[in-house]
């Protein structure tokens, strides 16, 4: 199964090649942000964004309700997935 999960851009660790730190639920990773970044965009503007992240990509941006509201529906599927166990 692949999935996608929420996280907002916290800093641009390389502009040239397009790579962010983005913070997903408190754990920060690395991720390319050329799929999000506007053609005559700063990349500095990304910083705050909320993004959906694959594989170390960001694919899409997100409102952050929408982005708020999937984390949280993370979490509940988690906490039952454990209570399964």
């Amino acid at each position: 199964m692949c999935l996608g999960v929420p996280g907002q851009i916290v800093s641009i660790s390389d502009h040239k090649s397009h790579l962010a730190v983005v913070d997903i639920s408190g754990v920060k990773r690395e991720v390319n942000v050329s799929c999000v970044i506007g053609e005559r965009e700063p990349i500095m503007e990304l910083i705050g964004v909320w993004v959906l992240v694959h594989v170390g990509f960001a694919m899409s941006r997100l409102d952050e309700n929408e982005a708020r509201r999937t984390l949280a529906l993370l979490s509940d599927l988690g906490e039952f997935q454990e209570s399964l166990s």
